[in-house]
């Protein structure tokens, strides 16, 4: 893997057109200050394609009984609507 490309801050400033098609292609840019490397400018993953609600539907089986919780399990975490009465 090639080394980022760097900038010192000045530079970076002069040069944000650049650097942002540059990381829009692909590449990482590290922004420097004085030599040291002081931030990282990289591309961002790919945009998720959501297919709306119920694209699903019909492939997820949710077996019998799943929100049945054992005995104890429901007062361990304090929920008030499972507590056994008594």
């Amino acid at each position: 893997m090639e080394a980022a490309r760097q900038y010192d801050v000045h530079e970076a400033q002069t040069h944000l057109s650049r650097i942002r098609e540059q990381v829009a292609a692909g590449e990482e840019v590290v922004i420097s200050k004085a030599g040291e490397p002081v931030a990282k400018v990289v591309p961002l993953g790919p945009k998720v394609r959501r297919t709306g609600r119920g694209s699903l539907a019909g492939r997820i089986h949710i077996a019998d009984g799943f929100d049945e919780l054992p005995d104890g399990i429901a007062d361990a975490f304090g929920s008030p609507r499972h507590r056994s009465r008594g």
